[in-house]
């Protein structure tokens, strides 16, 4: 199983982090996949652990990459939202922390979790209060 995950620049809430952890445990996944962003990418990254790490970083962010280390592997730099696609289409499931509580148009996050519903991706949404919702 191979977890991707799309988050806000601004970072988790301690309440998505917990989530997030529960939600690796209980998937296991061979592999994890995210933007190499700072933010929430770079905390997935830690909380992701030993499992193995594939980067999808950002050809437009410059001081926004986080620049995290030990990936398994690292991909070429894209624009953003095309290598959120990448993510998606490499990912089993999903799981997305947007900063909001509702969708928003203009959205990194909220474009990925779009997408991801268009490619019939099962997807795990953590709103900020830790609130789950599966799709």
């Amino acid at each position: 199983m191979i977890v991707g995950f799309t988050g806000t620049r601004a970072g988790m809430t301690e309440a998505q982090k917990k989530v997030v952890a529960r939600l690796l445990e209980e998937h296991k996944p061979s592999e994890v996949h995210h933007g190499d962003c700072i933010g929430a990418d770079a905390q997935f990254h830690q909380i992701a652990g030993n499992i193995p790490i594939v980067g999808h970083p950002a050809s437009e962010v410059g001081e926004q990459r986080a620049f995290c280390l030990n990936f398994s592997r690292i991909h070429e730099s894209k624009p953003p939202l095309e290598r959120n696609r990448d993510i998606v289409t490499a990912s089993d499931i999903m799981i997305a922390t947007p900063k909001e509580s509702r969708e928003v148009l203009r959205s990194g996050t909220w474009a990925t979790i779009r997408y991801a519903f268009k490619a019939n991706k099962q997807i795990y949404i953590i709103l900020p209060d830790g609130t789950l919702i599966m799709e």
